[in-house]
């Protein structure tokens, strides 16, 4: 018998731990209950203690862990995962609503984690749910949009070995360089750049409460909201989204996610100084480009189609709207300003060709990431050059280094994986819709592939930005979990761990 050549006590003691850290997060919920008399309160101190003792017996099966190449993908995979089932308990013991269900409430977990969106509440309302149980709903995505691991790094002095190999499985995008000599340091940096924004976020929103011009943007919805912009989450605690907010929110939210969307690293060398750090990125002229001329587009497109922008249609209206929901949807944040399935044929196009974008490597946004569709770009272009010049020499260039072929071939190999388990997505869906009857159209299947494996969340028709995932069958829910899950580790933590040549010699 060939010997296994995955140590699973070293993984299953680093998920142990890891678990017993996020344990510390149900405190959130807890003084939210606590602040509003208590409802729930008994939910996350159950859920709580269950994480904690769960993570703290795994972690009795190996004292001092050092994870190798395989044990990091082990760890990261199912760290997310039993974060998510571990995340789902305050859902299942509340009891209220469609996300009592258990495999609701795995989706509705795993959708928070994974930053994703997409929900399959059937009424979202702080009347209907505890403002604890929606508040962890809103936590869940800030936790998930670092990442667990980055954060796990940056705390525990356990990972100063082997953190490295846990942030390059969890992050596996090529744009989270070392800032600095020691891992836990860069982790450490990161999310000080991320909690610096949150911050600032949350004050100017509650800042334009406070001056009049947001008056339903009270203190929680302004923490609820800075819980899931940076995270480029879109999990509201309005059933409206952002399209319950005034013009001035609007505006504000805006550029908070586009910074999300940005390599993190890059925020922090301009923090630190550089100045000219985010211009000289080839990566982000690249996001700014796209974004921008998508913008002025579907802006024209609003024009000429007329389509539905809201009570005070022009051109500050259409321009603002148009802004919104591309930078949503391209760097897969989700939150909707305005209902957007309502819209032309044409505009609804072009929303459905950025969900296919992402945002910049080392962001907190999903998809395929601007870096890899740039790489593609000049590849090609190298192509059409050489066949008519076969003598050239042309390396593809990023920052004005040359990538060597074998890295291009990685990102051709992505892509192109990344394109057939979205195809296949929409077959099984189609498959499984159909055998129990559930009427849904083509253009609604292809929406709810790309928004779950690309971590968006809305997308069209049943699936649109004011509707939910709770009509569909309960094996489609599941795909759907799965490929939440595949998608916000970018594929391979979790496939590697269904080939055989993993587990083996």
């Amino acid at each position: 018998m060939r010997r296994l050549h995955v140590d699973l006590r070293a993984g299953l003691a680093l998920v142990g731990t890891l678990l017993a850290l996020l344990s510390i997060a149900f405190v959130v919920p807890i003084v939210t209950a606590l602040l509003y008399g208590g409802e729930d309160l008994w939910v996350f101190v159950v859920s709580m203690v269950a994480t904690a003792g769960f993570g703290l017996l795994l972690r009795r099966l190996d004292p001092n862990p050092t994870p190798g190449a395989r044990e990091a993908f082990f760890v990261v995979a199912f760290t997310w995962l039993f974060a998510s089932i571990f995340g789902a308990l305050p859902y299942i013991l509340a009891g209220t609503g469609a996300i009592a269900h258990p495999i609701n409430a795995l989706f509705e977990s795993m959708s928070g984690f994974t930053t994703t969106g997409a929900t399959v509440m059937e009424t979202i309302s702080v009347e209907e749910h505890s403002h604890a149980i929606m508040l962890w709903r809103q936590l869940t995505q800030w936790l998930g949009g670092m990442g667990i691991i980055v954060l796990a790094v940056a705390i525990l002095s356990q990972l100063a070995v082997g953190g490295a190999q846990l942030m390059e499985a969890e992050t596996p995008g090529p744009g989270v360089s070392k800032l600095t000599p020691h891992i836990a340091e860069t982790a450490r940096v990161l999310w000080l750049a991320y909690i610096g924004f949150t911050l600032l976020y949350i004050a100017l929103l509650y800042g334009l409460h406070l001056t009049g011009y947001a008056p339903e943007m009270d203190a929680y919805n302004a923490i609820a909201h800075g819980f899931t912009t940076l995270p480029t989450g879109g999990f509201s605690p309005e059933a409206d989204s952002m399209a319950a907010f005034s013009p001035a929110v609007q505006w504000l939210v805006i550029p908070f996610m586009f910074i999300a969307g940005v390599n993190f690293v890059l925020w922090w060398h301009m923090l630190a100084g550089d100045h000219t750090a985010l211009i000289n990125d080839t990566e982000f002229r690249f996001y700014l480009g796209v974004v921008t001329g998508m913008t002025l587009l579907l802006t024209a497109v609003l024009a000429v189609t007329a389509s539905d922008v809201g009570p005070d249609p022009g051109l500050e209206s259409s321009l603002r709207h148009a802004a919104f929901q591309i930078v949503s949807l391209t760097n897969s944040t989700g939150y909707a300003s305005v209902d957007f399935d309502a819209w032309s044929g044409p505009a609804q196009a072009l929303l459905l060709f950025v969900m296919f974008l992402g945002g910049s490597t080392g962001s907190t946004g999903g998809g395929i990431k601007m870096l890899r569709w740039l790489v593609i770009l000049k590849s090609l272009r190298r192509e059409v050059f050489t066949s008519i010049h076969p003598e050239a020499v042309r390396p593809v260039r990023m920052n004005g280094k040359v990538l060597n072929e074998e890295a291009i071939r990685g990102i051709y190999a992505f892509t192109l994986l990344y394109v057939a388990i979205f195809l296949v997505g929409i077959v099984l869906l189609a498959v499984d819709t159909a055998r129990v009857g559930y009427d849904i159209g083509t253009i609604d299947l292809v929406s709810a592939s790309i928004a779950t494996l690309g971590n968006i969340g809305p997308g069209f028709g049943v699936v649109g930005p004011m509707a939910g995932y709770g009509d569909f069958p309960e094996t489609s829910k599941l795909l759907m979990i799965l490929y939440m899950w595949i998608g916000r580790l970018e594929l391979f933590p979790v496939l590697v761990l269904l080939t055989r040549a993993y587990w083996r010699s």
